[in-house]
Formats: structure tokens, sequence, C-alpha cells
């Protein structure tokens, strides 16, 4: 029987992706320690979530008004600790929960990142995987040494490139290269360690990768990009993807459409599942929960939702009134998130306002808010689910650990209770709780 997946939208910062997170009475202070992120990933775990991952940028959100006193006094996101330090601390202190850590395949090398994660997946007995991002701004290649961010597709070319180099990486141990037989003295099997020769247009990599398979082969590839040029990338690299689908007729509508694109690259679309976001906010009752929402949005900044626009779209949003219309070339030049450009292009149908880009994209507020009892909120996750405008659910906190512990206490049991999410792990590795095989050598290719 078909079962929803359930992933936690983690952060390594001091809000979710909500930054009036921070603001919330109940939100723990305690970001900067291992005991928080322990917590956050048990709770999780109680919750027989699939997978917990951690977003990341390589900058905190400053573009905004050239100056990050405003940020930095509002709290928008500015402590961005290394995920993949926070994912050891989740990891050790969880045995089941599959850990994903956000890594750039603009900032990053492909040698590094192949070796890092796969390091991290042995440590943790095969529960690690990959958010692949191509970044989004000039904040980021400043802190990275570059004058200026990638164009959006050039960058998504190079991407692929830092895609064959890390999976030929993870391939070039065999599954039963390593023997370690001391009375043979045979280490290694030397004609199951391969060497790589990769030259391409923006990357090459000449040698032997260090690390073995782990229990699940090699970590899960995850991939978020919704510009046309994104979804291409996905639905040739995803193992399991997330997106932000903003009604259930447009959910169906691109679910299929991936799907479709998956069978195109000769790979099963059964075996890639499509998460969407969601804000539960949920209560004992719906009269509780429209009260706890009324407190969330009474959160909110303006300075959150121009900062964390100008960060997306690569673009300093201070520059203009906030009825002025963008020009033609200030559109085009934004180098960002295309699909977030496009959709308020689309909706409002002229040259948009920062007003427009506000309540159209909702940026620091939640958006669509799942709002009730855990009828209510159980509800909807099963439409969209049992209607295939999604296989499972990216839960962002509106406040952490609050949201995550709620929605375990209240939404879940409901859902086991109507046979659509599971009660108990499948196995010991993410591939295994996630319905996915050990990977063949090669399978990309």
């Amino acid at each position: 029987m078909r079962q929803m997946t359930m992933v936690g939208f983690l952060q390594a910062q001091n809000c979710t992706t909500l930054a009036s997170a921070w603001r919330h009475p109940d939100a723990r202070t305690d970001f900067t320690t291992a005991a928080y992120y322990q917590h956050i990933g048990q709770v999780l775990e109680a919750g027989k979530f699939q997978m917990g991952f951690f977003d990341d940028r390589l900058a905190m959100p400053d573009l905004y008004g050239g100056n990050p006193a405003e940020v930095v006094a509002n709290g928008v996101r500015v402590v961005k600790m290394d995920p993949f330090a926070c994912l050891m601390a989740m990891g050790f202190g969880t045995k089941y929960l599959g850990i994903g850590s956000t890594a750039s395949t603009t900032y990053y090398e492909p040698f590094d990142v192949a070796r890092r994660l796969q390091t991290v997946d042995l440590m943790i007995g095969g529960r690690a995987a990959w958010n692949v991002v191509t970044s989004v701004n000039d904040g980021e290649a400043h802190n990275m040494g570059r004058d200026v961010h990638m164009e959006h597709d050039a960058r998504y070319d190079r991407a692929d490139e830092f895609m064959e180099i890390v999976l030929n990486c993870w391939d070039s141990w065999e599954d039963d290269a390593l023997v370690v037989d001391k009375k043979s003295g045979l280490f290694a099997h030397p004609d199951k360690v391969h060497r790589q020769e990769y030259d391409g247009k923006y990357l090459k990599t000449h040698g032997t990768f260090t690390v073995p398979r782990s229990p699940q082969g090699h970590p899960v590839v995850i991939q978020a990009g919704s510009s046309p040029r994104g979804k291409i990338f996905s639905a040739r690299w995803a193992e399991t993807v997330f997106v932000a689908y903003h009604d259930i007729e447009e959910g169906k509508r691109q679910y299929k459409e991936f799907k479709d694109a998956i069978a195109g690259h000769g790979r099963d679309p059964d075996k890639v599942t499509v998460n969407t976001i969601a804000y539960p906010v949920v209560g004992e009752t719906r009269t509780e929960a429209e009260d706890k929402m009324a407190l969330i949005e009474s959160l909110y900044k303006e300075v959150d939702g121009l900062s964390l626009l100008s960060e997306a779209l690569n673009f300093d949003f201070k520059t203009k009134g906030m009825d002025e219309a963008f020009s033609e070339q200030e559109l085009e030049g934004m180098s960002g998130m295309h699909a977030m450009r496009n959709r308020v292009m689309q909706v409002i149908g002229r040259n948009p306002t920062v007003r427009d880009f506000l309540n159209v994209t909702r940026r620091g507020r939640t958006h669509n808010a799942v709002v009730g009892s855990a009828k209510d909120i159980a509800d909807q996750l099963e439409q969209w689910f049992t209607e295939r405008a999604c296989d499972g659910f990216v839960i962002a906190g509106t406040h952490t650990p609050g949201t995550f512990e709620d929605f375990v206490r209240l939404v879940v049991p409901e859902l086991q209770r109507r046979g659509v999410y599971q009660k108990e792990y499948k196995g010991a590795t993410l591939r295994e709780n996630l319905g996915l095989g050990l990977p063949e050598r090669g399978w990309w290719k």
C-alpha cells in the first residue's frame, strides 16, 4: 500500500524558514547547541519521519540595503552554521531518521562534497542525503571569493558536471571491494577500486576516490529546482524532490508532468518521491489552532519579507519604492530564483511592484498554512496524497521544536489510523525507508 513520505524542514540557524520564528514565545533559544538538534531529531524519529534535512545559504540575507545592520538587529536568518556538523549531532542522537544536508555545486568542489557526504553516510549507518543546490545570490559569491554569482542556466550546466564527478566518485569502490583480511594481507581488491579521469567544460578531476561504499551504497540525492532548467536537472538526477505547489490542481498537473519527465530519462517515476512543503498549525481544536496562527502572523516584520526577497532574487529591494514597478531590465537581471520571479509576473500580469512581490510570494510568512485540528490537517494532507498531487510532505516549522512536537503528537496518529502513513520504519538505512534499493554502480549514466 502506498504511504506518505514525511520530511522535516530544518535549518542550522536561529530561525526556521520563517525569519520571525525566533520571536515566538515557545521557540527554543539554544540553537547553537548539539542538544537542540538532537531533540528535534528525536521528535521526528518518534513521528516516524523518513528524513530531516538542513537547508543552507552561504551568506546572511544582507543584500537588502547593502548593510547587514538591519537584518542582524532583526534576526533575519543571520546565524548560519555548518549544516554537516549539525547533521552529525542529530545523527548521533537518532537511530533510524535519515538526515540530509545542503551543499552547493557552484561554490564547493565535487571531490570534497563526495568525500564529506560518503564519510557522513558511513558514520551514521547509511542514513545520509545530499540536497543539491546551485546557490542564489552575489552575497554567497562574495563570501566564497567570487566577484559575481554565475548566470542561472550556466549554474545548472556546471551542476550536471558536478553530479557526474560525485557519482563517479561514489561508484569508484565496488560494494565488495573492501576485504581487510589480515591473514592473507589483502586490504582491498585493486581491480574493484577504480580511478576517475574526467575533463568537462567547467570541472575536471583525475584520481582515485578514497572512501568505500556505505550500507546504503551512497547518500540519497535530493533536489528542489523549480525553474524550467531546474526541473530538467531534477528529473535527471534526483531520488527525492522537494517542491512548493500552491494549490492542489496545480500540484496534480505539475506532479504528473514531473513524473513523465523522470520516465523520459529512462528512470522509474515511482521510485522518485515528490514532497511538497506544508506549514501545519495544529491545535486540540480548530479555534485553538486559529489562535496559534494569529500569534504566528503577528510576529512578522516587513524587513523579513524584503530582505528575504532580496536574497532569493539577488536584487536589493530597498532601491525601489513599495509601489514602484520594476523595469524589464531589472526583472531580467534577477539572477536568483527564476521560478519565484516568473510566478509573480504570471500572477500580476504586468511588471510587478515591490508590494506585488511581497503579496504573491508571502516571503517571510507562511504560504497556505494548514490550520486546524488534527482531523482538519490530516484531511488536507490525505487529499493531496490520494489525488496524486504529491507523494509526501516537507513539514516546515513556524517555530521549533513546537511545530514538530505538535504535529507528531496530534497529526501523525491520525494519519497512521487512516493507513496512509507508516507506523514503523522499514529498515535501518534511508534508502530502505524511502523504498529505494541499493544503487547499482552507473545507474545514472
